[in-house]
């Protein structure tokens, strides 16, 4: 995986992606309202790729720091990398144009530069983004994704979207995609979790012969919230293995776990509210032959 001097990937389209990424995921009321400003310093620091999400509910605060930055002069639109992606009550082929506008409305751009498919599970279409039924369960939709794919492509056609991809998907479920008859465009990414914890080796080794990137979202460990993760599962940045590298180079844990993922050929997202954080792990995007 070859790094440009701006520490861009190519993709197999042809466009460049910022190989570190900033995250704006923000599970409650609290981190929403953090997001903005979260946004602004990690412009200000020197992030240029953000990655968000039509279910994150943020794409309003994204779309006004991005747009405080270019009025500022710190950036121009194309200098920003923005990934958003398709909720999964929209996998039908006739609502994902639908999903990609509003979108485009709430951020208030003229198009993205990367679209993926959130989750490869369909949920019932609607204005409640987790559809429950009256026992609390989720209620599924039955779509061939490979017609959702179709609905991805035609995206791409109209200029609304630059690149097109996939999140959560196994090698199987890639295949699928990659199988399918008149297939117009690859993905040219899989966003995943991935850390030392779960390293997605065989995953990897499948997407680098597609010439598919790898995306890493929790590259610093599996997001804590009890509602995902037995609290007993030990935490990544105590790691001892971990801890004693980084005090042998000098640098974070942190630091350390992203660097792993670059050295690999991974592109890797990263999420703070604070400055310090965001300052630092931004320091991943040394010079990428350099070992750390």
């Amino acid at each position: 995986m070859e790094f440009d001097k701006d520490y861009c990937i190519k993709m197999n389209d042809g466009n460049k992606i910022p190989a570190v990424g900033f995250g704006t995921y923000s599970p409650d009321a609290v981190q929403k309202s953090k997001c903005e400003e979260a946004v602004k310093v990690a412009i200000e620091v020197g992030f240029r790729h953000i990655d968000g999400a039509f279910v994150y509910g943020t794409e309003e605060e994204v779309g006004r720091a991005v747009h405080e930055k270019i009025t500022d002069g710190t950036v121009r639109r194309e200098d920003i990398f923005y990934t958003g992606k398709l909720g999964s009550t929209f996998h039908r082929p006739e609502l994902v144009r639908s999903c990609l506008e509003q979108s485009l409305k709430k951020l208030k751009f003229d198009y993205l530069d990367l679209f993926i498919i959130h989750i490869p599970v369909s949920l019932k279409p609607g204005p409640d983004l987790s559809p429950m039924d009256e026992n609390g369960k989720l209620i599924f939709d039955i779509v061939d994704l490979r017609q959702t794919w179709e609905a991805m492509e035609a995206c791409k056609d109209t200029g609304l979207v630059k690149s097109i991809g996939v999140s959560n998907f196994n090698i199987r479920q890639l295949e699928m995609i990659l199988n399918k008859p008149g297939l117009k465009y690859k993905p040219v990414l899989n966003q995943v979790e991935c850390h030392p914890y779960q390293n997605q080796t065989k995953l990897l080794a499948f997407c680098k012969s597609k010439d598919i990137l790898l995306e890493a979202y929790c590259a610093l460990g599996s997001q804590r919230d009890k509602m995902w993760i037995d609290q007993s599962t030990p935490v990544l940045l105590e790691d001892p293995v971990l801890g004693a590298i980084a005090k042998k180079y000098n640098r974070s844990p942190a630091l350390v776990a992203l660097r792993y993922q670059l050295q690999r050929g991974i592109v890797v997202l990263f999420k703070s509210f604070t400055r310090k954080r965001i300052e630092e792990n931004f320091q991943t995007c040394g010079p990428p032959s350099v070992s750390i």
